[in-house]
């Protein structure tokens, strides 16, 4: 990691991410896949550390303390259950919150059950189709765009026509 003066890190790494040094902590954190902006607001406060800090200032015990609380927090209560992103686990039922390639894995193996199941979500995510009711009569349509072609003007003749 660069390290510059001060202290300041321009890339300071937490959870597997590398993640910008100059901005804000809140706003740094949810550039964590499954971690947005209000996840990581309340963590940070939970666990005793300003949002509104740089992240590149972060000491690593801060760095430890805040990869400790992501990986503990589905288990902890520090979010409340509606804040976890995978409620009611399919395999445990579980309420449980997953971030990184793990949420990524989850999300895939979710897609190949329901497209095995036949369901009807899983019906339209095998054809390619829209999932959650949009229209589809103008938009999401794949393939190539054709276009209009213009016809051909008649040029005007040049000249020596006169009437009678």
């Amino acid at each position: 990691m660069y390290q510059a003066q001060g202290g300041f890190r321009y890339i300071v790494r937490v959870a597997g991410t590398d993640l910008d040094g100059r901005k804000k902590l809140v706003y740094g954190l949810s550039g964590i896949k499954g971690i947005g902006y209000n996840t990581a607001y309340t963590l940070l406060k939970s666990i005793g550390i300003d949002p509104e800090k740089r992240t590149g200032f972060l000491t690593e015990d801060e760095v430890e303390r805040i990869e400790k609380a992501i990986a503990e927090l589905s288990k902890s209560g520090l979010l409340p259950a509606w804040m976890l992103n995978r409620r009611k686990d399919f395999e445990t039922g579980e309420n449980i919150h997953l971030i990184g390639s793990e949420l990524i894995f989850k999300v895939k193996q979710d897609i190949e059950r329901e497209k095995k199941m036949k369901s009807w979500k899983g019906i339209r995510h095998s054809l390619g189709l829209k999932v959650r009711g949009q229209r589809t009569h103008t938009t999401g349509r794949l393939g190539v765009t054709v276009g209009v072609s213009k016809k051909k003007q008649v040029q005007p003749s040049g000249g020596g026509g006169s009437k009678g």
